[in-house]
């Protein structure tokens, strides 16, 4: 017999009763039933419920077991009786009857508790994530990770792509985020970086010939974490085409992506593909974000157009200003008691988004009050009853107007409409915040459903309002649409790209381009952003240099591997699909890092702290 087990703890069914088995694993729980000990041994197949009689020599020894000890248990197999059967066990039918125990490890008393999913403060779970990681719901989680990433590989290949392994010691790149920078010994004052993406390097494969290229990514971003994003490294699925169009791009990828989510989905819809293409500019109107989450209905829309002779004279100023007013449905809404709902709507946009307020119109249909009331004999016979609406705003609007915003937001009687007004950027981002929150509390958002769409045609260059320099606002590597032209004819904040995400539930998955592939495009491409041609060439002098040495029109993306199985695992923090991730504040709590280094290392490394008050490294 085997030194340890014979079956693994899930393996063990009614066929093997009355057989000797050895098992091995950690005390999942222990029950005292008075003459009899039940020990539930836990490993990473399953649980198998093991007993023992007090009668037994050995029953003092199992009772004196800590939870979490490690032990091999070897016994007879016995069938339970049906009343005594667990369903949610595989191996609910059969029990273990001790007769040998071993202890291969004795675990001290635990600071967290594995057999329950009890909520422990995330700098302990962190601090202990071995122990964490026991639990079922996070075992499952890394389990799922694991196959995912399985399926991608399997999926890729399939769909013609080679894998590659790229360069972890690398140059400094503007990708987007802070580097993490790794000193070099043999070169003094120099240094290597961390990629943030094998953005140039997969770029490059292309120009050796390569012509379908993916690997799982690690990216390293010196960047705040978030819900969704970790602080310091995440991996994602990169991949790149040679001589491919953006349409060709997403042919390849999204088969990849709706099988995944449609194998592992646990029976949750995924949008077919083609998935839907929605331009930025459409996004940031109809959903007040360039991360639409679809399974939301409402579509916002702009109403600035019957504002600008308007009487009510606080949007007129504001359109007027060069404003806008955006119009956020709340269909069906008109029944719900004010002070539950929109006086609870108001009061979010003023204390949570900083707004002035969120006003409303409430739609219904009804009697005029008056005969001029009902506009001419033609909107009479279309709107009979006629089309009312009611509160502050409305009372300051002529009834043409109401109908006009009824059109444009395709809403009617019993509906209610919210307002979002100011700056574009302000319009958008409180239009697209109370959209949410409408459908959140209207309980309109699809349940149990996977809603893809593409993000296209995104801004080449975004203005720093801090510094009033042009910048880039995606991948600085793109083609721009319109190519050398648009550069030098178009106002660059009027370009746009061959930039595309991948959006999935309000989760962008992706950010991918079709990449820019000549020298005399990045050089002006560079110039407009503030580069001169020499610190282009300084920076980027690998990949500048193999464009000029024929370069094959090519394009890709990278969805993120730890969003897609966050989503997959139903769960909004990414820090629960990661096996050992670094806290909010980037630290690692289990192995401790970052961590203070010998001063003979740093002198090795030609390095001197020139540390800010009170920042001494921690002891």
């Amino acid at each position: 017999m085997h030194a340890y087990r014979t079956h693994t703890c899930g393996a063990l069914r009614l066929a093997d009763s009355g057989r000797t088995a050895r098992l091995s694993g950690w005390v999942h729980r222990k029950r005292d039933h008075g003459q009899l000990l039940f020990v539930d041994l836990r490993d990473h197949y399953g649980i198998t419920q093991c007993v023992i009689d007090v009668s037994s020599p050995l029953f003092a020894v199992a009772d004196a077991l800590r939870l979490e000890s490690v032990v091999t248990l070897t016994g007879q197999v016995a069938a339970r009786s049906p009343d005594t059967v667990n369903p949610k066990l595989d191996t609910g039918e059969v029990e273990l009857v001790i007769a040998e125990i071993e202890t291969q490890s004795e675990a001290e008393p635990l600071p967290l508790p594995v057999n329950t999913e009890a909520e422990y403060p995330e700098d302990m779970r962190l601090a202990y994530r071995f122990l964490d990681l026991r639990r079922e719901r996070m075992h499952a989680n890394i389990l799922l990770r694991s196959n995912v990433i399985a399926s991608i590989r399997r999926r890729m290949i399939e769909q013609g792509f080679v894998e590659f392994q790229t360069p972890i010691l690398t140059a400094s790149s503007p990708e987007g985020a802070r580097d993490y920078l790794v000193p070099s010994r043999l070169h003094p004052g120099q240094f290597y970086a961390l990629p943030q993406a094998p953005q140039q390097f997969k770029q490059l494969l292309m120009v050796a010939g390569f012509d379908r290229y993916f690997q799982v990514a690690p990216c390293f971003r010196d960047e705040a974490a978030r819900a969704d994003r970790s602080p310091g490294e995440f991996y994602q699925l990169d991949f790149e085409m040679s001589f491919v169009t953006q349409e060709d791009v997403f042919a390849a990828i999204e088969p990849v992506l709706h099988g995944v989510f449609e194998e592992f989905g646990g029976g949750r819809t995924v949008t077919p593909a083609p998935f839907p293409r929605i331009s930025y500019s459409d996004a940031m109107l109809k959903y007040g974000t360039d991360k639409p989450d679809l399974r939301n209905p409402l579509v916002i829309a702009d109403v600035s157009e019957v504002f600008v002779s308007s009487k009510f004279r606080a949007f007129r100023r504001i359109v007027e200003s060069g404003g806008v007013v955006r119009a956020i449905p709340a269909p069906g809404a008109a029944s719900r008691p004010r002070s539950s709902f929109l006086d609870k709507m108001d009061e979010w946009a003023k204390s949570e988004m900083g707004a002035p307020g969120l006003g409303y119109i409430i739609f219904e249909r009804g009697k005029p009050e008056s005969p001029e009331s009902f506009g001419s004999s033609a909107e009479k016979e279309v709107y009979e009853p006629i089309l009312l609406g009611r509160g502050p705003i409305a009372n300051n609007l002529e009834r043409a107007e109401i109908v006009k915003i009824a059109q444009l937001t395709g809403l009617d009687g019993g509906d209610v409409v919210f307002f979002a007004a100011g700056t574009k950027i302000e319009a958008e981002r409180l239009g697209g915040q109370a959209r949410t929150r409408i459908a959140s509390e209207l309980g309109l958002v699809e349940e149990r459903a996977f809603r893809f769409c593409w993000i296209t045609d995104f801004p080449m260059y975004e203005l720093n309002e801090a510094t009033g320099q042009i910048e880039f606002s995606h991948n600085p590597f793109s083609m721009p649409r319109g190519g050398l032209a648009a550069l030098e004819q178009q106002d660059p904040l009027e370009i746009t790209a061959y930039q595309y995400d991948i959006v999935c539930n309000g989760v962008e998955l992706s950010s991918g381009a079709i990449r820019n592939h000549r020298p005399d495009i990045m050089y002006k491409a560079f110039a407009l952003a503030g580069y001169s041609a020499a610190e282009v060439e300084a920076r980027f002098a690998g990949m500048l240099n193999a464009f000029k040495y024929g370069a094959p029109p090519h394009g890709g993306s990278a969805p993120g591997i730890d969003r897609i199985v966050m989503l997959l695992a139903d769960t909004p923090n990414i820090r629960e699909v990661v096996a050992f991730p670094m806290n909010q504040q980037a630290q690692d709590l289990l192995m401790q890092a970052p961590a203070p280094v010998p001063p003979e290392r740093l002198r090795e490394l030609h390095i001197r702290l020139d540390l800010p008050p009170g920042k001494g490294p921690r002891t």
